[in-house]
């Protein structure tokens, strides 16, 4: 499948909404929250205001002219804070296009731009069961914390 990483711009900030909802790992035989849990404070950390600190940089898969996907980082206070320096991942695919490569390149491309911006470190969250744990891992993630449900990952640049 052919695809496109490029920059978010201005205008398709209002796309991260649906694709923090798309981030939501909902383990199998479990019904999904409405979509209004986005709304909530703890998720509103990653989206609310993007675009005004240094530290947000957004990427959008895109098949033809379908965005199908977006990384974006930003430091904050969020799931997978690690300290005020180190940008936390969130990073989402529409479901249809999850297992084909394009969640991968755009943690790739996310790290590359990190690392030319003088970044040493960036962080994220996932449940444990979540099967996105394993490309994390092969990307450089390691555990550096965990709860009963989550671990909190980071990846030196």
């Amino acid at each position: 499948m052919e695809y496109r990483i490029r920059p978010i711009l201005r205008e398709e900030y209002g796309l991260l909404e649906r694709f923090l909802y798309e981030a939501i790992f909902v383990p199998e035989g479990m019904p999904a929250p409405p979509r209004s849990i986005t709304g909530r404070p703890e998720l509103q950390v990653y989206i609310a205001g993007f675009g005004k600190q240094e530290s947000d940089i957004g990427l959008l898969a895109e098949v033809g002219q379908r965005a199908v996907g977006a990384v974006w980082v930003r430091i904050m206070n969020d799931y997978g804070h690690i300290d005020d320096e180190t940008p936390s991942f969130a990073i989402s695919l529409l479901a249809e296009y999850r297992g084909m490569g394009i969640g991968t390149a755009l943690m790739n491309e996310m790290l590359r731009i990190l690392k030319s911006k003088g970044y040493q470190q960036a962080s994220l969250s996932v449940q444990k069961a979540n099967y996105a744990v394993k490309m994390y891992e092969k990307k450089g993630f390691e555990v550096v914390d965990e709860n009963a449900e989550e671990y909190i990952m980071r990846c030196r640049l």
